[in-house]
């Protein structure tokens, strides 16, 4: 575990993930304070990386619970092999055991269990818990959120058949939110919180430097000057940093060096997702924006 938040940036940017360092301060006390991390912002912008970088530069399991409406119990924690329940029924009944006691304790026993993600990070291997990384919470509902606050405040859950499980170690755990509707207070009180913004300028230029290394230099700077003025236009959706990267990967399998009015047109699917987004910048507005790059980074060259 990192000691310090240097150590933490470090910890992350050894696994190329570029943090500012607000994000560094907290991800140091979630990890010394043994509390979640709640981590909300735009979609792209690297909240779920940040438990995919922390899993392998500590060395840990991660465990992912992808959320998505109508999530259950049954699908998060755990459930019952039903169909290996009633052979073993069957069995029983076959072989003349019919005691009604002592079958319901075998068929609700550890044998017929399938763990699901929680249960399997409370139950992680003792001096290297897991990280458990909850996906997109604000794709649940409310039902679902009520269901984990025992899981965050106790490191713990209950099974009507078994009873309580309680982590001998509590797992590092990440939650992540695009923020498509609020999530409620009781859950965030229990996690530290940090909005993840879009980069500056500079941190996107040497997330590229990292994350798309075949990109030329002066490409690169072009395409960061371009996705951040995009970024302020009224857009449904703006890029995010995972579409950056994406587009400078794709334009340097384009053998660009540069960019030009064709390549932006040809390439904005790589980089917008919206058919009225990309419109708006067909009809001018994108080569307004790169007439702005070309000038600026001229002066300032």
């Amino acid at each position: 575990m990192p000691q310090s938040i240097e150590e933490t940036a470090s910890l992350l940017a050894g696994g190329d993930y570029v943090a500012d360092r607000s994000l560094a301060t907290v991800l140091f006390l979630a990890l010394k304070m043994g509390r979640p991390l709640f981590l909300e912002g735009e979609a792209g912008v690297g909240k779920t990386e940040i438990a995919k970088v922390l899993a392998k530069a500590l060395d840990r399991p991660l465990i992912r619970l992808q959320c998505y409406e109508g999530l259950d119990v049954s699908s998060a924690l755990y459930e019952w092999n039903y169909a290996a329940q009633m052979i073993e029924i069957r069995l029983r009944e076959a072989s003349g055991d019919t005691d009604r006691n002592a079958m319901r304790a075998g068929i609700f026993s550890d044998d017929f269990l399938i763990r699901r993600p929680i249960l399997q990070a409370l139950e992680g291997e003792p001096g290297r818990a897991p990280v458990l990384l909850i996906d997109e919470l604000d794709r649940t509902d409310e039902a679902f959120e009520a269901f984990l606050l025992e899981v965050l405040s106790d490191n713990q859950v209950t099974i009507p058949e078994i009873g309580t499980i309680r982590a001998g170690e509590p797992p590092i755990v990440v939650i992540t939110t695009n923020r498509t509707r609020e999530i409620h207070d009781a859950l965030k009180r229990r996690c530290l919180y940090h909005w993840v913004d879009y980069p500056s300028a500079e941190r996107e230029l040497e997330i590229l430097h990292r994350k798309a290394p075949g990109a030329n230099a002066a490409l690169a700077k072009e395409l960061v000057a371009f996705v951040q003025r995009l970024r302020s236009a009224d857009l449904f959706k703006a890029p995010g940093v995972a579409e950056t990267i994406d587009w400078a990967n794709a334009l340097t399998e384009l053998n660009a060096l540069a960019l030009d009015p064709a390549k932006v047109s040809d390439t904005l699917g790589v980089l917008l997702k919206y058919q009225d987004d990309i419109a708006r910048m067909e009809k001018g507005e994108g080569r307004a924006i790169l007439d702005e790059v070309k000038r600026d980074l001229a002066l300032a060259g």
